[in-house]
This record gives C-alpha cells, structure tokens and sequence, in this order.
C-alpha cells in the first residue's frame, strides 16, 4: 500500500545532513515551508545552500537559519525583505555566498531540472554581470546565454491538501514554485494543512501528482 504521509518531523527530515542543497518554495511568505524549516533549524543542520525566489521573510524559517549562520550560499532572486537585511549583513561581511538569478530565468532552471532539459539559452541577463562566464551563442542575429539547471537533495514544498499517495492541491497563489520545486528535489518533502483520503481529491484540482512527492506531513 502506498502510503508517503509521515506523522513527525524525525521521519519528514529523514536524511538531511550538513552541507545539504535544499530548495524552498515561496513567494515571500506566501507558500513557504516554515514548519520544515524551523525543524531544521531546531535539528542544527548547517552548511546549506538554499534556492528560493526570497532570501526569506519576517523573522521564521528561513530569516532565522540565516541568523544562526546555518545557510553557507543562497540562490534566488530577492535576496532582501522589506524587514529582513540579514542576507545584506552577511554578504557583506563575507559570511555567506550568494548567486542572484532572474527571477523567470530561475523558475526555468527549476523547471528544466524537472523536465530531464540539460539547459536552455536565454536573452535575459545578456550584457550585464549576470551573464559573466556563462556560455553564449548567436541565434537569429541575437545573443542568448546559457543557462544551466538547478536540482536539489531536498525540495521543501508547502500545499493545502494532499492524500497519502501524495497527491497535492496549493492555496491560490501560494502555489507559486511548488510545483516544479517538487520535481527538482531528489527527496520532495511537503507540508500540507490536512492529508485527506483516497478519492476526496478531484483529479482536476491536483496540481502535483504523487509520483513527485516523497514525504508529506500534516501541519495544520
């Protein structure tokens, strides 16, 4: 019987060790796996590197693995929070590395990692310091940049709903990188707020089927 609801952070967290390259779905707030995180955090797991659209948010999840300098290198495409500088403070004390990436440019990388794509080329970020020592190539009279895919250990998704198949539905625009996060993580963890059974799911409304989810935990 297929069966990946897990009922305590030990077995959600399974396997995550120092060093770990971990996605985080979210768009600020919205769709953020705080309760994975703060577990993390609590379990003293460090060396980090993180893919995120934002460096974090509010003074949770990820605004706190930065605090207590668990995160070695971020990815994403805000590093900054209108009420959290920590990325600004410790970039520029030379305490944490940090690759900016358009935010479409990275929800593709995500993307291609999940679809199996070696890399695309892409106009955005030609001609600026973004596109330094990548590959590029003229086509149709025009330079693009290659661009390489990001796969993770662990992608850390937040839904609505799952079943114990792991058949997912988001809330609205929480949704966000979720998705394509879950099929880019060698292990998909993902926190919902209820598991239901077998069947209350309609087909149409589920965003991730189950095939791409490892573990689901209930939070809510």
């Amino acid at each position: 019987m297929i069966d990946k609801q897990v009922h305590d952070f030990d077995a959600a967290l399974a396997g995550l060790a120092d060093g770990a390259t971990i996605m985080v779905s979210g768009f600020g707030a919205a769709g953020a796996p705080q309760d994975l995180l703060e577990e993390t955090l609590d379990r003293g797991i460090r060396d980090l590197t993180v893919i995120s659209n934002n460096a974090g948010e509010g003074d949770r999840g990820l605004v706190r693995l930065l605090e207590e300098r668990r995160i070695r290198k971020v990815i994403c495409s805000f590093p900054n929070s209108s009420n959290a500088e920590i990325v600004k403070e410790l970039y520029g004390a030379g305490h944490l590395e940090l690759e900016i990436v358009p935010q479409g440019t990275l929800s593709e990388r995500i993307r291609a990692a999940g679809a199996g794509i070696g890399g695309f080329y892409t106009r955005t970020s030609v001609g600026t310091p973004l596109a330094e020592g990548k590959e590029s190539r003229i086509i149709d009279d025009e330079e693009y940049v290659f661009e390489k895919p990001l796969r993770a250990d662990f992608a850390f998704v937040k839904g609505k709903l799952a079943d114990r198949w792991g058949n997912l539905t988001y809330n609205k625009s929480a949704r966000n990188f979720g998705p394509s996060m879950a099929m880019a993580g060698d292990i998909t963890i993902v926190q919902v707020d209820e598991v239901v059974d077998i069947g209350q799911l309609d087909p149409e409304h589920v965003i991730t089927p189950g095939i791409f989810v490892d573990r689901v935990i209930a939070v809510g």
